[in-house]
Protein backbone atom coordinates (compact mmCIF):
# COMPACT_ATOMS: atom_id res chain seq x y z
CA UNK A 1 0.00 0.00 0.00
CA UNK A 2 1.37 3.06 -0.57
CA UNK A 3 -0.08 6.72 0.15
CA UNK A 4 0.72 10.09 -1.10
CA UNK A 5 0.72 12.89 0.65
CA UNK A 6 1.09 16.08 -1.69
CA UNK A 7 1.50 19.67 -0.14
CA UNK A 8 0.53 22.79 -1.60
CA UNK A 9 0.46 25.52 1.15
CA UNK A 10 3.34 27.90 1.77
CA UNK A 11 4.83 26.68 5.29
CA UNK A 12 2.67 23.78 5.27
CA UNK A 13 3.39 21.54 8.30
CA UNK A 14 2.34 17.79 7.84
CA UNK A 15 2.91 15.14 10.43
CA UNK A 16 2.32 11.22 9.97
CA UNK A 17 2.50 8.78 12.79
CA UNK A 18 1.98 5.32 12.03
CA UNK A 19 3.49 2.42 13.98
CA UNK A 20 6.25 3.89 15.27
CA UNK A 21 7.32 5.65 12.03
CA UNK A 22 7.53 9.55 11.93
CA UNK A 23 7.56 11.86 9.08
CA UNK A 24 7.65 15.88 9.77
CA UNK A 25 7.61 17.83 6.31
CA UNK A 26 8.07 21.52 7.41
CA UNK A 27 9.11 23.51 4.12
CA UNK A 28 8.16 26.51 2.18
CA UNK A 29 7.25 25.04 -0.99
CA UNK A 30 5.53 22.11 -2.71
CA UNK A 31 6.27 19.34 -1.75
CA UNK A 32 5.56 15.46 -2.37
CA UNK A 33 6.15 12.73 0.33
CA UNK A 34 5.17 8.99 -0.59
CA UNK A 35 4.90 6.93 2.62
CA UNK A 36 5.27 2.84 2.02
CA UNK A 37 4.35 0.51 4.36
CA UNK A 38 4.83 -3.05 4.04
CA UNK A 39 1.92 -5.57 3.16
CA UNK A 40 1.08 -8.46 4.45
CA UNK A 41 2.91 -11.60 3.22
CA UNK A 42 2.22 -13.90 0.95
CA UNK A 43 1.90 -17.63 1.65
CA UNK A 44 4.89 -19.97 2.03
CA UNK A 45 6.50 -21.44 -0.76
CA UNK A 46 5.11 -25.14 0.56
CA UNK A 47 2.78 -25.84 3.01
CA UNK A 48 5.44 -27.98 4.88
CA UNK A 49 7.75 -25.17 4.74
CA UNK A 50 10.07 -26.74 2.50
CA UNK A 51 11.90 -24.16 0.63
CA UNK A 52 13.38 -23.66 -2.92
CA UNK A 53 17.48 -23.71 -3.80
CA UNK A 54 17.91 -22.46 -7.17
CA UNK A 55 21.37 -21.48 -6.36
CA UNK A 56 22.65 -24.12 -8.94
CA UNK A 57 19.54 -23.52 -11.73
CA UNK A 58 20.95 -24.03 -15.20
CA UNK A 59 19.23 -22.98 -18.49
CA UNK A 60 15.53 -25.61 -18.87
CA UNK A 61 15.95 -26.67 -15.14
CA UNK A 62 12.95 -28.21 -13.91
CA UNK A 63 12.32 -28.40 -10.33
CA UNK A 64 12.34 -31.36 -8.23
CA UNK A 65 12.15 -32.49 -4.38
CA UNK A 66 15.41 -33.79 -3.30
CA UNK A 67 14.19 -36.07 0.13
CA UNK A 68 17.73 -35.86 1.37
CA UNK A 69 18.38 -32.06 1.55
CA UNK A 70 14.40 -31.79 2.08
CA UNK A 71 14.00 -28.76 -0.43
CA UNK A 72 12.90 -28.59 -3.73
CA UNK A 73 15.68 -27.49 -6.06
CA UNK A 74 16.10 -26.97 -9.46
CA UNK A 75 19.51 -27.42 -11.38
CA UNK A 76 21.53 -29.71 -13.78
CA UNK A 77 19.97 -33.18 -12.25
CA UNK A 78 16.66 -32.64 -14.08
CA UNK A 79 16.17 -30.50 -16.90
CA UNK A 80 14.08 -30.51 -20.16
CA UNK A 81 16.63 -32.47 -22.21
CA UNK A 82 17.82 -35.42 -20.09
CA UNK A 83 14.07 -35.81 -19.39
CA UNK A 84 13.14 -36.66 -22.99
CA UNK A 85 16.33 -38.08 -24.06
CA UNK A 86 16.03 -41.37 -22.50
CA UNK A 87 15.54 -39.63 -18.70
CA UNK A 88 14.48 -41.97 -15.47
CA UNK A 89 11.26 -41.46 -14.84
Amino acid sequence: MTNTVNITEVKSTVSINEENNTIVVNEGQTTVVDVVTAGPQGPAFAATGASLDDSEKVNNSIVYFSQSDGKFKADATRTVENLVDGGNF
